[in-house]
């Protein structure tokens, strides 16, 4: 439901040689099948976001956004009682349906949590993180192609390695956004300037470099597409013939980019410690009672995980 249209102050110019646009604020409440657990879903996404594209401050989601040639920014906080409240700044409204609806899918909320709930609480290590957080949704990208090379970057490395790096890039190749009066400065790069993109040294490893080059090649060249509407088995199989991509980023970028509610990265140590596997192999075999809906199995570890870390952070010692 739209609630208000009312001019920004600062103007954003989408491109050299056009002229400076002025934005129109455009807000609208989201309704969502409770429970919903926002704090989660920023708890998760906060420490991810990418510099100068995202933040995630105070609880409110904010980012930069391009669709069909116009720019842009969202952002996204709770409403009122099982609702999320987005604003949408933009000066042309012809793409605001497919924003409101990408928001929707960015942050599950067509997700019935209930049978997902009742399902993976049959499990005994789910169950209590299930009664815990029965709000989990699995948070989804914006853009397919960002969130994969956002997912290579983090490969090996902790998320906020990934998550400087990404900031690093963003700044070397994204394109700048002028008089944007906010920390939001700058668009994702695009996949053509990964391609044109020498790889110079921003503190990463030359092989992930060019996985990345890889991808951004297959994507520009139209060989693969990180797209709700591909099939996800099809999807795995073409990332992975990728150099330098393997089983965990297809998963990973299965989960948050194609919306795959059965994706499940089992290479990820975190999920392998929290089940106490041995192997990802054996993560896999106990994770077989968990289908169809193992990447919200997986975000219950995750959750889990970070408030185990964030309570010791706090106790005394």
């Amino acid at each position: 439901m739209k609630v208000t249209n009312a001019p920004t102050s600062p103007a954003v110019k989408p491109g050299r040689g056009t002229r400076s646009l002025r934005l129109q604020c455009h807000e609208f409440r989201l309704r969502y099948r409770p429970p919903f657990d926002w704090d989660a879903v920023v708890g998760f996404l906060g420490p991810r976001a990418i510099p100068g594209v995202e933040t995630v401050k105070a609880g409110v989601y904010r980012r930069t956004i391009e669709l069909a040639g116009h720019i842009g920014r969202i952002e996204v906080r709770p409403g009122r009682s099982n609702e999320l409240r987005l604003l949408i700044e933009i000066a042309n409204l012809a793409p605001i349906p497919r924003i409101v609806a990408r928001v929707r899918w960015m942050f599950d909320l067509d997700t019935d949590p209930l049978p997902i709930n009742a399902h993976l609480a049959q499990d005994n290590i789910l169950e209590p993180l299930v009664a815990c957080r029965p709000g989990i949704r699995v948070p989804r990208a914006w853009d397919g192609f960002e969130l994969g090379v956002r997912a290579i970057l983090g490969q090996q490395v902790s998320v906020a390695a990934a998550t400087t790096l990404a900031g690093r890039l963003t700044t070397l190749l994204g394109r700048r956004i002028p008089e944007s009066g906010t920390s939001l400065t700058h668009m994702f790069p695009s996949p053509q300037r990964f391609v044109r993109w020498n790889a110079p040294g921003i503190g990463m490893p030359r092989r992930r470099a060019e996985a990345i080059r890889h991808f951004a090649s297959a994507v520009q060249a139209g060989h693969l597409a990180v797209e709700p509407v591909l099939s996800a088995d099809a999807f795995r199989q073409r990332m992975c013939t990728i150099p330098g991509i393997g089983n965990w980023t297809a998963e990973y970028v299965a989960m948050r980019g194609l919306g795959d509610p059965d994706a499940f990265p089992a290479g990820d140590l975190a999920l392998v410690r929290a089940v106490k596997a041995r192997t990802p192999r054996e993560l896999l075999q106990r994770a077989e009672r968990w289908r169809p809906w193992r990447a919200y199995a997986a975000m219950h570890l995750w959750s889990a995980g970070h408030a185990a870390l964030q309570r010791a952070h706090t106790c005394p010692g």
